[in-house]
């Protein structure tokens, strides 16, 4: 598709722009067109949370249980799942403010970043409807919630 749309650019440009430029001009620039949008869409959006959720896995001050969704879910329901875990960060989150723990900042930032990516997305209600509620999975530990979160970005970025 963006092949698509850089060659319908490249039309444009080249009846009103490129007319000044040489044909082997032309097509370097038509070449890099194309090729920067595929380089761009290969960078996952989670890629910032999972860097955080690294530094946070094996804090010591974060002692809460916290429901965690399943990493086998299926596709459908990827996107709640996702909205589960980024939930459950809030509580995360507030604990740290309680505690004052050592990654208040990486926990807020996890959190600010995992809402921008899903606030640019409506959720499905048909899809939903059919997707556990949060509080409908097991509770577990902190240990074992970042863990599952990390599976399921993993998942995402593939």
């Amino acid at each position: 598709e963006s092949i698509c749309l850089q060659y319908q650019l490249y039309l444009l440009l080249s009846s009103h722009l490129f007319c000044l430029l040489k044909n082997e001009m032309r097509l370097i620039i038509f070449f890099l067109c194309a090729y920067v949008p595929k380089t761009a869409a290969g960078h996952c959006k989670w890629a910032e949370v999972l860097k955080d959720l690294e530094q946070i896995k094996t804090s010591k001050d974060i002692d809460v249980s916290l429901y965690t969704a399943n990493t086998d879910e299926g596709v459908k329901c990827q996107e709640p799942v996702m909205r589960c875990f980024f939930l459950e960060m809030k509580v995360i989150l507030q604990e740290c403010y309680i505690t004052n723990c050592s990654k208040t900042q990486d926990v807020l930032n996890i959190w600010k970043n995992g809402n921008a990516s899903l606030d640019n997305k409506k959720l499905n209600s048909t899809t939903s409807a059919k997707c556990k509620e949060c509080e409908e999975y097991e509770e577990k530990s902190f240990t074992e919630f970042i863990q599952s979160f990390v599976q399921v970005i993993q998942k995402e970025c593939k």
